[in-house]
C-alpha cells in the first residue's frame, strides 16, 4: 500500500512539473524579462529583480524598437546621487512637454506602459491617439511632501515621475486636474491609472490624497498600489 501511495505520489509531482514546464515562458516569475511580456504581477515582479545591467539592455533594446528615445547620463554625486540614470526625450510617437531625468527602471517600466497600454486604451476610450505626455518632472533632491524629518522622496532618485496632463491627435488638450471627473475623459484617465500597476510599484492620482489632485504620480517603490 505505500509503494502504491509513493508511486501515486511521484505521478501527481511529475504531472505537475511537466505542467510547470509547458506554461508559457513569461509566466515563470525566474525567467527572463521580456519586452514583450504581458503586464501584471509577474512582470512586475521581474522589473524588481532587474540587475543594473539587465535593465539597461532591456533599455537599449526598448530603444532599438522605437518604443523611447533616451540617452545615458553622467553618475552625479552629493545628497541624493544618481547612478546609471538615463534622459528620456520620447515614448516613440508619443512627445513629452520636456526630457526628463529616470532611473533605468523607470524608464523601462514607462516605456512598457505607454507602448502596452496607454497608446492601446487612448485609441479605445478615446478614439484618438495619445501624442504627447505633460509632466510635471521626475527628479527632485527631497523628502516626500517637503517635510523635513519624512524619508527621501522616490524624485530623489529618479524613480518617479509626476505626470499632469495629454494631448491628444485630435488635439484635445486633457489634465488630470479637470479630466478626472470629466464624463468623457474621467473613464480614460481613470483607467490609465489602473493599467499603471502592472508596471509601477505604484500609482497615485486625484482618489488618493488631495496633493496628487492634479497628476498621476507613477513611482517604483512597493507593488501594485495604485489608487
Amino acid at each position: 500500500m505505500k509503494g502504491k501511495t509513493a508511486i501515486l505520489l511521484l505521478v501527481i509531482l511529475g504531472a505537475g512539473y511537466a505542467g510547470w514546464l509547458l506554461l508559457p515562458r513569461y509566466y515563470n516569475p525566474f525567467s527572463p524579462l521580456s519586452l514583450d511580456d504581458p503586464a501584471g504581477r509577474i512582470a512586475r515582479f521581474k522589473l524588481h529583480r532587474l540587475t543594473p545591467a539587465q535593465c539597461a539592455t532591456l533599455l537599449e533594446d526598448a530603444n532599438r524598437r522605437g518604443w523611447l528615445s533616451s540617452r545615458p547620463v553622467a553618475d552625479s554625486g552629493g545628497p541624493c546621487p544618481l547612478t546609471g540614470a538615463v534622459r528620456v526625450f520620447a515614448f516613440g510617437s508619443v512627445r513629452l512637454s520636456s526630457s526628463f531625468l529616470a532611473s533605468c527602471p523607470l524608464a523601462l517600466s514607462s516605456a512598457l506602459f505607454i507602448q502596452q497600454r496607454a497608446k492601446p486604451l487612448t485609441l479605445t476610450l478615446m478614439n484618438s491617439e495619445l501624442r504627447q505626455i505633460d509632466h510635471l518632472g521626475s527628479f527632485a533632491c527631497r523628502n516626500i511632501y517637503h517635510r523635513e524629518n519624512a524619508r527621501r522622496s522616490e524624485h530623489a532618485t529618479a524613480d518617479a515621475l509626476d505626470i499632469s496632463g495629454f494631448r491628444l491627435a485630435d488635439g484635445r488638450r486633457i489634465t488630470v486636474a479637470r479630466g478626472w471627473q470629466a464624463s468623457d475623459s474621467g473613464p480614460w484617465l481613470r483607467a490609465l491609472l489602473s493599467a499603471s500597476c502592472g508596471y509601477y510599484g505604484n500609482g497615485l492620482g486625484p482618489a488618493y490624497n488631495a496633493a496628487h489632485g492634479n497628476h498621476f504620480h507613477l513611482g517604483m517603490r512597493g507593488y501594485g498600489v495604485c489608487r
